[in-house]
């Protein structure tokens, strides 16, 4: 996409200019005043302006109404750039027609997303111009098929514009997004949500929950099947009657399904339910009630079930370690989350985005992602999804403070031992070499979690005697992993 940035500060426009050109791809021209940008757009065919508001001669708001003023202005999205204290002139832009605004400074995560979406949405119009075009000449014998496809890109524009901080940066998620949207307005179907470790499945429970643009109050409560102790799960789930066991309360308690009535229950782990208790969540999602430990009135439940599972539940069905029934009726709704390794478009997306938001955590000085960098990112596999990547990231800002993401700040990634990276050492009591900036040892203490169970291939038991702690206190940091 070819874009003009027009700035009279010279160092704020080339700095815009570098970060979307470099990091984000497109064809950038550079100017610093109204009259050369109207100059430029009569000889070259712009799809978006970013202009600044306060400019000699030209202001952005001048600029913005003659590039408005004619035909092929029209189809040209127009950003502002704009201080605080022009905001009653950014609304004035905004009716004038401009896409959007931005505050200065530029904040680089904003407008990554910002041209994301501009690029999406001026791709969109063009199909969706296209198929009305192919639609009157057509209309006898396609009226069916190409209204549904019309209607499906009209939709499709104002879903990527309400996306907002779920990172959709490929085909694959656009339409993962789309069938969440679609599950969140029926609650009667329960959703199974697949997809390996750290690819993000909570964040689309919640976005089936909520929708991208509800305001629910309604409830969402998690459950991590893993973190619970087989012998509780019952009464965790459907909580117990007066006198249902010594130690009871004398009222009772209310389990997760009666705290989610009216909203929705989220199963995380659903693999690694007891199997004993499976036919019973199974009666929940077939009769919508269920009885409470030791008690025997029946509960009405309204509510909607959504489960996750890094497991292949097919094959647990096989093996006759998940029950068949349940998981077929779990599968009515299924959302499949791709590996990152699946859509590596989206890692220098994400990557930039995670760098300026931990950059500003830390007050670092970091802004962008050297090529070199961007390399080792794009041809790592990452095992551990978005989550490993976000790590990785924050890591690097922890331990060095630099402009540029350089590769010696991720080498690791590119170690031929992928549990001991080049130069790194075992960690041995009393030979442990602190560095020299900040440490924060609880994201020390959960990366020796995780490797520990890479190195026994997540068998927990192995894990926690090789760490000398108890399945529970292991269970306790995977949760926070």
């Amino acid at each position: 996409m070819r874009i003009l940035i027009v700035d009279d500060d010279i160092s704020s426009g080339a700095a815009v200019a570098e970060f979307i050109e470099e990091q984000l791809g497109h064809q950038i021209s550079l100017c610093h005043n109204g009259e050369e940008a109207l100059r430029l757009m009569q000889t070259e065919d712009y799809r978006m302006v970013i202009s600044d508001m306060r400019m000699p001669g030209i202001s952005g708001l001048e600029l913005l109404k003659r590039i408005k003023s004619t035909q092929e202005g029209k189809a040209i999205e127009v950003v502002i750039m704009t201080g605080f204290g022009d905001m009653e002139t950014s609304i004035e832009a905004l009716r004038g027609g401009a896409y959007d605004y931005l505050l200065k400074p530029v904040n680089i995560e904003e407008l990554a997303i910002l041209i994301e979406r501009v690029a999406e949405n001026i791709r969109l119009k063009t199909e969706n111009r296209d198929l009305k075009e192919n639609f009157e000449r057509e209309i006898t014998s396609v009226k069916k098929d190409e209204a549904e496809r019309i209607h499906y890109y009209e939709t499709t524009i104002r879903e990527i514009t309400s996306v907002g901080k779920i990172g959709v940066f490929s085909d694959a998620m656009r339409g993962v997004v789309r069938m969440a949207e679609q599950f969140h307005e029926d609650r009667s179907v329960p959703v199974l949500i697949e997809g390996e470790t750290g690819t993000g499945k909570e964040v689309m429970a919640r976005l089936v929950h909520f929708g991208q643009e509800s305001d629910t109050l309604k409830p969402f409560i998690s459950i991590n099947c893993s973190a619970i102790s087989p012998t509780l799960f019952e009464s965790e789930l459907f909580g117990y009657a007066d006198g249902a066991f010594t130690g009871a309360k004398k009222e009772g308690k209310p389990g997760k399904l009666e705290l989610a009535q009216g909203g929705t229950l989220f199963l995380d782990e659903i693999g690694e339910m007891p199997l004993d208790m499976q036919p019973k969540l199974l009666r929940v999602l077939q009769q919508k009630e269920m009885y409470r430990v030791g008690g025997s009135q029946a509960i009405e439940l309204d509510v909607r079930i959504i489960c996750a599972t890094n497991r292949n539940l097919k094959e647990m069905v096989s093996e006759k370690t998940f029950r068949s029934d349940l998981y077929y009726r779990l599968n009515t709704g299924r959302l499949y989350i791709p590996a990152l390794k699946e859509r590596k478009e989206a890692i220098l997306s994400f990557s930039q985005i995670f760098l300026d938001q931990y950059a500003k955590k830390r007050g670092r000085k970091f802004k962008f992602i050297s090529k070199d960098a961007q390399s080792i990112l794009k041809d790592y596999d990452w095992p551990g999804n978005i989550r490993e990547l976000k790590n990785t990231i924050e890591r690097a800002t922890l331990l060095y403070n630099d402009i540029e993401l350089k590769p010696e700040h991720i080498r690791f990634l590119q170690a031929e031992d992928e549990e001991i990276a080049a130069g790194d050492q075992p960690l041995i009591p009393g030979r442990i070499i602190l560095p020299e900036n900040e440490l924060h040892i609880e994201q020390l203490e959960l990366e020796i979690v995780r490797k520990a169970l890479k190195k026994f291939d997540n068998n927990k038991s192995k894990t926690a005697e090789y760490l000398g702690i108890t399945r529970s206190a292991l269970r306790s940091r995977m949760n926070k992993l």
